[in-house]
């Protein structure tokens, strides 16, 4: 589950108020399942006003049927709202009366009880709200009202807002927040106008590292199609719909979400989380390439799971993934942040380690045999011991690969002196 945040910020904890239990349970378990949120379910206002009653702070936002047998008016929203609880409405119906009503509460979203599709789209919301937390969004404006609003609207949907009031300084929050997803930015500035400001951060930025909505007067023709062309990903005209502003800021930045997890597909091992083979090959031979100019020492090992083979026929397959997973984290975790290591294939790991000198590449090989060794691994209470073989050289030779073959040439000799252990490969040895 979602825990609470080190600046005491409200937990992962949503406040789901509706009188259909089947309604309840069956968005407590899309929470939980998809995105690790736990729910605390009410049917009633005064069970509300309960939960309410003691430590509020741990919902962040809340869920509440517009109609409920002790609050059929909506009255629920403003006594959830007054505890500062972000709201999301749930109703059976809706028309301009009730959405003006929403909009004047100022609630978040509001959403239709139909099917199942909407209970999904309702919990996809709520994952995005926790997500947000940790998005940073760029209002860029030379009017402090206009900017004032832009960041009420989106604080409440839980982004982290950096606000500047011309282009400069716009440029100058990025260089102290690199990692920011999306600059929302008015076109018609005094001095730095907001196209500027676009083509100035795509010198920088790709489109795909950092969005960016143009805003200005609808009334100019060709200014969308300009400041696309310029670089934005995306206009909206002024005066703009609530509703418009963020179905736009979400679109751009679930966007952002969506090609960092294509890149982390294309570059992680699915099981593990380490760099994939492709990945760790192109890095190693980036290092390879380096270390053969002088810059530095390498040393490249190859890890063994020991008995892997026997874990998968006693436990199954799936114990054994788990046993993959625990090995691939201690390695991360052992190895120094200037190592590399990614899963080679199946139970095997490659570990790549930038060397001051060569008895460094002997601790850092041991310590990574001996934290395997270590690991408390178990299933249905039975301890199962892990250990790895380790193989490793420091001869450059003429490639990555050569180097690679020589570090499983030692694998074989660590297992064949009864594995758990790591053996250095030499060319002396080798007989060459």
């Amino acid at each position: 589950m979602a825990s609470k945040d080190g600046d005491g910020a409200q937990t992962g904890t949503v406040l789901v108020v509706e009188d259909s239990r089947a309604l309840r349970g069956l968005l407590a378990s899309y929470l939980s399942d998809e995105y690790g949120l736990a729910v605390v379910g009410v049917g009633t206002l005064a069970e509300t006003q309960a939960q309410l009653a003691w430590n509020p702070e741990r919902f962040f936002c809340a869920v509440l049927d517009l109609n409920l047998p002790d609050a059929p008016n909506g009255g629920v929203v403003d006594v959830v709202q007054n505890h500062g609880i972000p709201a999301i409405v749930l109703t059976g119906f809706m028309d301009p009366g009730v959405r003006e009503a929403m909009l004047a509460k100022r609630v978040l979203d509001y959403f239709i009880k139909r099917n199942l599709s909407d209970i999904e789209q309702v919990a996809h919301t709520i994952g995005r709200l926790w997500r947000n937390r940790q998005i940073k969004v760029m209002v860029v404006d030379d009017s402090r009202s206009f900017r004032a609003c832009v960041q009420s609207l989106l604080d409440g949907h839980r982004y982290q807002i950096l606000a500047a009031a011309s282009g400069q300084e716009a440029l100058d929050l990025l260089a102290d927040h690199p990692d920011t997803s999306l600059v929302i930015t008015d076109v018609n500035m005094p001095g730095m106008s907001g196209l500027e400001l676009i083509e100035t951060i795509r010198r920088q930025y790709r489109r795909e590292d950092l969005a960016v909505i143009g805003m200005s007067d609808a009334s100019k023709p060709g200014l969308s199609a300009l400041l696309l062309k310029t670089g934005a990903n995306d206009f909206i005209a002024k005066p703009f719909q609530v509703e418009e502003l963020l179905c736009r800021v979400n679109q751009n930045t679930d966007m952002m979400d969506y090609v960092r997890r294509l890149r982390e597909a294309a570059t992680c091992d699915f099981l593990t989380g380490l760099l994939n083979r492709r990945q760790l090959l192109d890095v190693g031979e980036k290092l390879h390439a380096n270390a053969r100019r002088g810059h530095f020492l390498l040393g490249i090992g190859m890890v063994d799971a020991d008995y892997f083979k026997r874990i998968n026929d006693q436990y199954g397959h799936l114990v054994g993934d788990e046993a993959l997973k625990v090995i691939a984290s201690t390695l991360h975790t052992t190895l120094r942040t200037s190592d590399v290591v990614g899963r080679y294939g199946g139970e095997e790991f490659v570990c790549m380690a930038v060397l001051q000198s060569e008895s460094d590449a002997d601790r850092v090989f041991e310590r990574a045999c001996a934290a395997v060794a270590k690991i408390g691994f178990s299933n249905a209470g039975r301890e199962i011991p892990l250990t790895v073989s380790i193989g490793f050289t420091t001869e450059l030779g003429t490639s990555l690969h050569q180097m690679i073959e020589c570090a499983d040439s030692a694998v074989y000799q660590a297992k064949a002196g009864g594995r758990n252990r790591v053996v250095r490969w030499s060319a002396v040895d080798a007989g060459r």
